[in-house]
């Protein structure tokens, strides 16, 4: 990615620092990472990530010096690769499927030069709304009001499968297109009824807005969910443990979609097989920065993975004795 300056985010066990680097120096090759906004999981751990890359990735000839960029989350990123305006990206891997497939929010095109690195963590499915909304399933969100995130991306979509799965449309809700740290304000000022948030837990928003008022974490399960998960089937069970946010008391069943880093067929083989072995081999401190980071293991880095990987990070798997 040509930029003038790059911002990326350094971490420590008890906080992020925010640190700067120029786009351009002797002996030193750049490595964007692509990650989401400041409320959700991507951000804190793509901060990290770049420091660790910084710290730890060796070239033969050069100094890598990775960047973290907030972004617009798996839609948007996956265009960003496509592009190739950005090394690498988080992104959901029902998303990456449908994007190397060109089906759903792609059907324009397929991204054909999509490659991934790894897997990281599940993402959870959460649907939030403050416990005097009178929602309670599903269902009760006829008629209320929803953020679901930019039109076409993962979020939107997610919102649209959730609607015909239950027998509604989205005519049936007043959609918001906040993003979840926009739409967790405006569940706290009482102008806005539910947030539809997919990320790692827990999540900072939820976390925010939990701390101040209660909330509740409406489940997501019966038949219309089994219905969804036929037609999606990236979306597994899980579960949000009782204890995660201040108020839930009780475990809610629900989906997840594993995260995926992903990156880009030009890229170079050394480059990819660096940052690779970088993420693997330095999960324990990615576990300090954010819970996730614990859930990043190297025996389930090709888990979820349909898209073709990148020969350097093939390279390191098949040193480790990995096989997808």
């Amino acid at each position: 990615m040509s930029l003038s300056r790059r911002q990326f985010l350094g971490a420590t066990t008890a906080s992020l620092a925010l640190l700067s680097a120029p786009a351009f120096a002797a002996g030193r090759t750049f490595f964007g990472i692509a990650t989401g906004g400041t409320g959700g999981t991507y951000y804190p751990l793509g901060g990290m990530l770049a420091q660790l890359i910084s710290n730890t990735a060796e070239l033969p000839d050069t100094k890598l010096s990775a960047t973290a960029e907030t972004g617009n989350a798996s839609v948007a990123n996956a265009q960003l690769l496509g592009r190739g305006e950005i090394e690498s990206a988080f992104a959901a891997a029902d998303i990456l499927d449908a994007a190397y497939k060109g089906v759903s929010q792609f059907e324009d095109g397929a991204i054909t030069n999509l490659r991934a690195i790894g897997a990281l963590y599940p993402e959870t499915v959460q649907l939030v709304v403050r416990a005097d909304s009178g929602i309670a399933t599903f269902e009760d969100l006829k008629g209320k009001s929803i953020s679901s995130g930019s039109p076409g991306s993962g979020q939107w979509q997610l919102l649209g499968d959730l609607l015909e799965a239950h027998g509604m449309t989205r005519d049936d809700v007043s959609e918001d297109y906040s993003s979840f740290a926009q739409s967790v304000d405006k569940i706290k000022d009482g102008n806005l009824d539910a947030s539809l948030i997919t990320a790692g837990l827990p999540t900072s928003s939820v976390t925010d807005l939990a701390n101040g008022h209660d909330i509740r974490i409406v489940p997501l399960t019966g038949p219309a969910i089994v219905k969804l998960q036929e037609a999606q089937p990236y979306y597994a069970d899980a579960t949000i443990p009782a204890g995660s946010y201040k108020g839930v008391e009780t475990d809610v069943p629900t989906l997840a979609v594993r995260a995926i880093w992903a990156t880009h067929a030009e890229v170079p083989d050394e480059v990819i097989y660096a940052v690779t072995k970088a993420l693997y081999e330095n999960t324990e401190t990615l576990g300090q920065v954010h819970p996730m980071g614990k859930q990043i293991s190297l025996d389930k880095a090709l888990e979820s993975v349909s898209i073709p990987v990148h020969p350097g990070a093939e390279k390191y798997y098949a040193e480790k004795g990995i096989t997808k």
